[in-house]
């Protein structure tokens, strides 16, 4: 089964994306929020031809699905397609995919957080419904018969009498139709669905394997220079003389161009720097070793990872600010009793995505024109523009395929980079990070250091339970000196903890960011996932109990979990109620799917659970682990359960959690960035390792709860309880604890 795909320009989408008769179907509600307030619905005649519609029908029947959000391996390209494909009865065969610009009108673009499925799923099923409505209308009205009587069936709309019209005949009356009301719409029952859950080919998948596929490395354009950046070592540097005249002597550079530093808070900008411009990537990459540069490396040169990693894990052992309390801890603790306590520590992280930054800008009668691999296109617009002195508007930005993202590529300051230089040369720029500049220069996942303590009664169960989390918050993003938690980040595993324990205390604590901060595939979830889930593997240890019967009792009974003011991922409680005993049957599954007490395991292995709440996705893990003749970790086999509601596609779904299942497993066994005098110490992946062949699961098992509930998240709540399974799995054939990642700054990897 092929599909078509397509970029789409301003001019394109406006001119020739849609022919003169082609019947074009807006969406009738758009899910923006905007400083809290929804954006208003757009006039119905003019959505009908508006840029925001996600529809389109040509006269010859091809069906044209825009898609607006990013691909970069999850499938959402095909996905959210298929939601609109669906309601509307089209023939697959015969739709046409356009990825679109950047725009506002489609609703967010910015493909993070897990969300696309989840915010998208019902506007695109009534952008489809709306189409389907006003198909059968058209035919109705042709054939002077009562709209009940027709009915759209596989790209046609059929009338009870057996007659047919195809949807390429009616698009020119279906366009004169009103655009239905929400309250019109019908939308089908599952029983109709004839996409929705079924494993339908990625519609990149023949590109991809022929090599076709456009990724931002591949853009060119005529009369295009290359430019490569150096960079203040450490973060917030400024330059404070450079010597360009070796660089110049390079043959093939044409010039250098200075890049202003960026302005707190750091936001999207540039860090600045020297660039060289060259007529290829690596001449300019050549001659930016030949400059001269001599830095003012300013406050964050003394910043050391180790010294970093000691003030966090003792900040965590301070009073911090509470973000939730529930019962009397301290009076629980003063009634004697066993008490256990452990402190955990988790690296600062990078993205590590296979295809660096790149990006091209041209810069035209005071208007940029962008091509890039980015997760959040508006982002660009607003970057760009901020960096440029032009509006959002005169910013277009074209998405290509992105070789991996992870959350880096939401933050386009390597576009601002592109745009600025080519407004300065007049002339398209195109600039390529290095792996090394990936890694030194990245907006890293937080480094967190967590303490826990418990009261626990004659069975091992918490009687009061007190947690404090302190990590440099990617508020320092967005607002210079923010050294607390955003509740986005406390709200990610941390004061939503389900446990059945009746007194309960979360706190944050203060920590100050010495690098960029970002967020990354699971954000949060990683570390408050790895310090809570290997606590309770501490605790079922302690209590000389089955570690699954463990969790379940700890979890108690099936039930919502009631909480003040959750964040629970910007979702109403309402639609997306914290259920644990959704999260109890995929502990079950799990256990039972691994054969956990069982199956008759190797010498030397052993079984290690975890099981969270992310991205209002419920999954546990089962890991198989051993230690290999040399004493190394050996991950043999991962069993992933995952209830994430309704699901679209389910290759991708699992694709997604088998690629969290080696993710997880990279973080727990080698991902760490570490810093000397403020300057990042890892280069490339001889010591920024990720998980290979060899080191990745050998059996990756992933098991889709069936469900009619609301679509939930899939590209990242795999990640968190893989970690914590694999440490706790770790422990059980070895004795050995570990709490601090990752394994092989203990010698385990």
């Amino acid at each position: 089964m092929s599909v078509n795909i397509a970029l789409v320009d301003r001019r394109g989408f406006l001119g020739t994306l849609f022919s003169a008769g082609a019947f074009v179907i807006g969406a009738q509600l758009l899910p923006v929020e905007l400083d809290g307030a929804p954006t208003p619905l757009p006039d119905a005649a003019k959505a009908a031809f508006h840029p925001s519609v996600y529809l389109g029908i040509e006269p010859d029947g091809t069906v044209i699905a825009v898609a607006h959000r990013s691909e970069m391996g999850t499938g959402s390209r095909t996905a959210l397609p298929m939601i609109l494909a669906d309601e509307l009865d089209a023939d697959w065969k015969r739709v046409r995919i356009q990825q679109a610009i950047g725009d506002k009108k489609y609703g967010d673009q910015n493909t993070d957080g897990s969300c696309s499925v989840r915010d998208f799923y019902d506007i695109l099923r009534q952008a489809g419904a709306g189409g389907r409505l006003m198909l059968e209308r058209a035919a109705a009205s042709k054939w002077g018969v009562p709209p009940s009587e027709c009915k759209a069936k596989l790209h046609q709309v059929v009338h009870t009498s057996g007659k047919t019209l195809g949807f390429g005949e009616l698009a020119a009356l279906a366009a004169q139709q009103p655009v239905p009301k929400k309250e019109e719409l019908k939308l089908k029952a599952p029983s109709e669905f004839r996409y929705i859950g079924k494993d339908i080919p990625i519609t990149d998948l023949n590109d991809l394997v022929t090599g076709r596929g456009v990724f931002g490395m591949d853009v060119k354009m005529p009369g295009m220079v290359y430019a490569s950046i150096e960079r203040s070592p450490v973060y917030g540097g400024k330059m404070k003389s450079y010597d360009d005249a070796e660089a110049k002597k390079v043959k093939g550079v044409i010039a250098t161009a200075v890049i202003d530093p960026f302005k707190p808070p750091h936001l999207f900008q540039p860090l600045g720097g020297v660039a060289v411009i060259a007529d290829n990537t690596w001449t300019a990459m050549q001659g930016r070793k030949k400059l001269k540069v001599e830095w003012d490396l300013g406050p964050h040169a003394t910043w050391d990872s180790k010294k970093f990693k000691d003030e966090l894990l003792e900040t965590a052992k301070k009073p911090g600010r509470v973000v939730r309390n529930d019962g009397d801890v301290e009076a629980e603790f003063a009634k004697g009793g066993k008490i256990i306590e452990a402190s955990y520590y988790v690296p600062h992280l990078a993205h590590a995505a296979m295809e660096p930054p790149a990006a091209l800008a041209q810069y035209k009668d005071g208007k940029f024109e962008i091509w890039t691999a980015t997760q959040n296109p508006q982002a660009v617009q607003d970057t760009v523009a901020a960096a440029c002195g032009v509006k959002p508007s005169d910013v277009t930005c074209h998405v290509t395929l992105l070789g991996g993202g992870f959350g880096r590529k939401s933050k386009p300051d390597y576009v601002a980079e592109a745009a600025i230089l080519a407004k300065k040369l007049d002339k398209p720029v195109k600039v390529v990070w290095s792996r090394e500049e990936d890694l030194r220069f990245d907006f890293f996942h937080a480094a967190a250091g967590m303490y826990i303590k418990a009261s626990v009664d004659q069975k091992g169960k918490p009687t009061a339970w007190l947690q404090r989390s302190v990590f440099p918050p990617i508020a320092s993003t967005f607002a210079a000196g923010m050294e607390y938690g955003a509740p986005f980040e406390v709200g990610m595993g941390w004061n939503d903890m389900a446990f059945a324990v009746p007194n309960h205390r979360a706190e944050n604590g203060p920590a100050k960011n010495h690098v960029r901060v970002g967020w990354m595939r699971a954000v949060a979830n990683i570390y408050h996932a790895f310090a809570i889930h290997s606590f309770v593997d501490e605790l079922a240890v302690a209590a000389n109990r089955d570690r699954v019967e463990y969790l379940l009792d700890l979890l108690g009974p099936a039930r919502n979990l009631e909480l003040d003011k959750p964040w629970n991922n910007g979702k109403p409680i309402s639609d997306f109620p914290y259920d644990i005993g959704r999260l109890r049957n995929v502990v079950q599954v799990a256990a039972d799917k691994s054969g956990w007490g069982k199956r008759k395991l190797p010498e030397g292995h052993a079984l290690g659970i975890a099981a969270h709440r992310s991205f209002l996705c419920y999954v546990a893990c089962v890991a198989e682990v051993s230690l290999d003749a040399k004493g190394k970790a050996k991950v043999h086999r991962i069993d992933i359960v995952a209830d994430p509601g309704m699901i679209i596609n389910p290759d991708r779904v699992r694709a997604q959690f088998e690629g969290a299942a080696v993710f997880g497993t990279s973080i727990a066994l080698m991902g760490e960035i570490t810093a000397q005098n403020g300057v990042v110490e890892q280069t490339n992946f001889h010591n920024y390792p990720v998980s290979r062949m060899t080191e990745a699961p050998r059996e990756i098992n992933v098991h889709i709860v069936p469900s009619t509930e609301l679509p939930a998240g899939v590209g990242e709540p795999g990640v968190p309880p893989v970690a914590p399974a694999i440490c706790n799995a770790l422990f059980a054939a070895t004795g050995k604890r570990v709490r601090e990642l990752p394994l092989k700054r203990q010698g385990l990897a």
